[in-house]
């Protein structure tokens, strides 16, 4: 009887360490190059009552290690690319011989673009992201090629982007003509795929904090993106990563760029509405 006794103890211990969420720091604070604070917890917006009452960064998910890596630019691998990008935003491109530069003034004249996108665009009547934002100014008024969804450079111009914009409150706007589009999104988010039969809500609503293999499931917010991932050492786009996720459920996933994809953005966009743009990140 004592045995059984102290047996069901060890049970219900090893259940509570793997059920019980594990923060690298709970009480860690991100602050980048030591000036620009980041908010990466704060009350849940209103539309996710009865989902979340507190709402996450990935960062606070993340190894002491990577946290330290993202604040400091000295040591965030993803900034590479926004020097990069800046080098881009002052070249001349296509037949009208425009750079980003002869329309905006500087990378910061654009802060207030990551913190609200994806967006209503009234003149196309459609919702846009920002990859669908650069390709209009690409075409229409510099005239060059557009850009792939997911190229190099246009993951730089979103590294570029965020960083400007670090600091700021995510703020998406989610009613009017976009909100068909964001109910769609949040369908998508709690539709399960794959053989797995796993939905976003799955991991990232129902067990972020617990483990999955190797990776400690965040609440998959998306207000560090793009992210440079370790694992990958690359940039990552959102979209990308929900490439990535819903093959990872042993499903035929959608492509970035696609309508899906562009109202999972939305929604999910939308779940971070109040934690601060800290993009470029750093991730496992």
């Amino acid at each position: 009887m004592k045995i059984n006794k102290m047996l069901g103890t060890a049970v219900a211990l090893t259940a509570l360490a793997i059920t019980m969420p594990a923060f690298a720091d709970e009480n860690a604070e991100l602050v980048i190059n030591g000036e620009i604070p980041i908010v990466t917890k704060t009350a849940a917006p209103a539309h996710l009552e009865g989902a979340l009452d507190e709402i996450m960064s990935g960062w606070v998910f993340r190894s002491d290690e990577t946290q330290a890596m993202e604040m400091d630019d000295f040591d965030n691998p993803a900034m590479l690319f926004v020097e990069e990008a800046m080098v881009a935003f002052e070249t001349p491109m296509g037949s009208e011989g425009k750079s980003c530069a002869d329309c905006h003034d500087g990378p910061e004249s654009l802060a207030n673009v990551r913190p609200t996108y994806p967006k209503w665009n009234d003149a196309k009547e459609q919702v846009y992201n920002i990859q669908m934002q650069v390709n209009d100014c690409l075409t229409e008024r510099m005239g060059a090629e557009k850009e792939k969804y997911d190229s190099q450079l246009m993951k730089n111009y979103l590294a570029l982007l965020a960083s400007v914009a670090r600091g700021t409150p995510v703020n998406v706007a989610i009613d009017g003509p976009a909100q068909p589009m964001w109910e769609k999104g949040k369908e998508m988010y709690y539709t399960r795929y794959g053989q797995l039969e796993l939905s976003c809500a799955s991991c990232h609503e129902q067990n972020y904090g617990n483990w999955i293999r190797a990776d400690h499931l965040s609440q998959g917010q998306v207000n560090g993106f793009p992210v440079y991932r370790l694992k990958d050492t690359k940039l990552t786009s959102a979209q990308g990563r929900f490439k990535g996720c819903v093959r990872d459920t042993r499903a035929e996933t959608f492509k970035p760029g696609s309508e899906e994809f562009l109202a999972l953005e939305l929604y999910v966009a939308s779940r971070g509405n109040g934690l601060s743009v800290e993009g470029p990140s750093v991730r496992n």
